[in-house]
């Protein structure tokens, strides 16, 4: 470019700004995963917010304070129910009733099992109490847990719990393992497993 051109040229850019590149917006790298568990938790919420409860406050029976809770549905091993008994697994969730009356207790207990299925909880405790700080002889709120919680589809079993973790002032739940638990069960039994081959056929 000669002299005479670059003078020109410099002539021509007079007045011009350069362009004003925006900085890089940065990415959300939220997990995927957790939004989706929130998703699935707001619509566990909404639906059970829609859901009738079920549970009724008539035709219970009254049991004494240190009556032993037992149900065991068909199918559960009886080794699970045992070592549930013995209280060996962990509990994933807790429901205390004290001090709450059977109405209120109809409305927790309710919810408690619901969000407990909802979010893949095996086992959780719900704690009714032996009715000590009431004038009644019987133990009302456990009478009623004892009643409702074969209602639930998903309750395979419950117990009352060792001294150490309530005695029978507390109930051990154990729940329906969901298909997404059974199917994560699979693959773990089934991760490293070498299928089995076959010899090759000789002919004659």
């Amino acid at each position: 470019m000669s002299d005479a051109d670059d003078k020109l040229f410099r002539e021509e850019l007079q007045g011009v700004a350069p362009l004003q590149v925006p900085a890089r917006v940065p990415l959300n790298r939220s997990p995927i995963s957790a939004l989706a568990t929130a998703a699935r938790r707001e619509a566990a919420q909404r639906d059970l917010a829609t859901e009738l409860n079920f549970l009724v406050l008539d035709h219970v029976e009254m049991l004494d304070p240190y009556f032993p809770l037992e149900f065991k549905r068909a199918g559960v091993q009886n080794g699970v129910f045992r070592k549930l008994k013995q209280g060996k697994y962990a509990m994933d969730a807790r429901l205390d009733l004290h001090r709450l009356t059977a109405e209120q207790a109809r409305e927790e207990v309710f919810g408690f099992i619901r969000e407990a299925v909802a979010y893949d909880l095996r086992n959780v405790m719900i704690v009714p109490g032996r009715g000590n700080h009431s004038n009644a002889p019987e133990a009302v709120l456990k009478s009623y847990v004892n009643k409702w919680l074969p209602e639930f589809d998903e309750v395979q079993a419950f117990c009352s719990a060792i001294p150490a973790h309530g005695g029978t002032g507390a109930v051990y739940i154990m729940l329906k393992k969901s298909e997404k638990k059974k199917q994560e069960n699979r693959d773990r039994l089934n991760r490293g497993r070498v299928p089995e081959t076959r010899a090759p056929e000789t002919r004659g």
